[in-house]
């Protein structure tokens, strides 16, 4: 009688070698098990991303910019390891904070929250910041939006542009935003009122109130996947990225766009699928909307993102360093031209009647 499952492939014990590069280290790693093989294997589907002529979509959520994996971001945008950034308004604001030359501080969770705030100091678990400096930003970011004076509501990718172009010249460290200027990748951050970029607009009290086109992020992100030859996802947490970046198949298909569906997926949790939160849902209940390819190359890895990233940017760059200059990049100013916005809504379903 045949054998059902055939044992092909042994786990190989680890041994330290001196001489390994992380990207050695983490290939090793791919004979073992558990996450440390999950690890290696999202390695391994971030390089063949980079090989194939992949539109490569990031969704940034947790408190990333204040637990220092800025500069792997810059790296990420600059080098074009990404071609598309969909974040949180926290991880923005934060960058801003940062790139204005202002930093986080390590602290401690072990502390009097109450004697913290009479100092002035807020926490993010052990990241501590002073709220003298998050307060200026606010009012950087109010003045900001005060200085434009747009004829319609812009899309978050627009303001992005415009506040990303302000800080190239204000800025003294290297941003996530100024850096995708520089290098022509687009932001969208669909939930930007539930942060202090919301909060610093909110402050506006005089005036008509500033609008942004959030439908108009869903179809423009709807027209990057649909003009894309591939698309490829990277998760960093979960929450209103995660949902945004996958959604775009959905909202492609239903614009009349087909699509098939990400082609490649990685995802960095901490969020188990039982509790039935978008954050921890597997990849494998995204097919069943149509937001992963049937054909996916795809893996979960389960930790933190401040252990993960470090090691996963560097032994990406590290893997691709050969070939990255040759990388077939989307050219995405063509996606938001007039013209090629007539010519999806002329393909789809919908009209700008409906």
């Amino acid at each position: 009688m045949p054998r059902r499952f055939k044992l092909l492939h042994p786990v190989q014990p680890m041994e330290v070698r001196l001489e390994n590069r992380v990207s050695d280290l983490l290939r090793e790693m791919g004979q073992t098990a558990f996450q440390g093989k999950n690890l290696s294997l999202a390695v391994q589907v971030w390089v063949e991303m980079l090989k194939d002529e992949v539109t490569i979509l990031l969704g940034l959520a947790g408190a990333l910019v204040p637990a220092g994996m800025r500069k792997l971001l810059v790296y990420l945008i600059e080098n074009r390891l990404i071609d598309c950034l969909v974040s949180t308004g926290a991880n923005l604001f934060h960058d801003i904070h940062e790139t204005l030359g202002n930093q986080h501080w390590q602290g401690t969770c072990q502390v009097d929250d109450l004697a913290l705030r009479k100092e002035g100091i807020d926490r993010i678990y052990d990241v501590f910041a002073w709220e003298k400096e998050f307060n200026e930003v606010d009012y950087y970011i109010l003045n900001f939006a005060r200085s434009l004076k747009p004829r319609r509501p812009l899309t978050t990718r627009e303001f992005f542009i415009l506040l990303g172009e302000k800080l190239l010249r204000d800025g003294k460290q290297d941003g996530i935003i100024p850096s995708a200027v520089r290098a022509g990748v687009p932001i969208y951050c669909p939930a930007l009122g539930d942060s202090s970029i919301g909060i610093a607009l909110a402050q506006a009290t005089k005036g008509p109130s500033f609008l942004f086109d959030i439908v108009g992020d869903v179809r423009e992100t709807a027209y990057i996947v649909a003009q894309s030859k591939v698309t490829g996802v990277i998760f960093l947490g979960g929450g209103t990225p995660k949902n945004f970046i996958q959604q775009t198949e959905v909202t492609a298909n239903m614009m009349g766009l087909k699509v098939p569906g990400h082609r490649y997926a990685i995802q960095v949790t901490t969020d188990a699928p039982h509790w039935g939160g978008l954050s921890g849902c597997t990849f494998e209940e995204g097919q069943s909307w149509g937001k992963i390819s049937e054909r996916a190359k795809k893996v979960t890895l389960y930790c933190d993102c401040t252990i993960a990233l470090p090691l996963l940017v560097t032994a990406v760059a590290q893997e691709s360093r050969a070939f990255l200059s040759r990388r077939v990049r989307p050219e995405m100013k063509k996606l938001y031209s007039l013209d090629t916005k007539k010519e999806f809504l002329r393909k789809s379903k919908i009209s700008n009647n409906r």
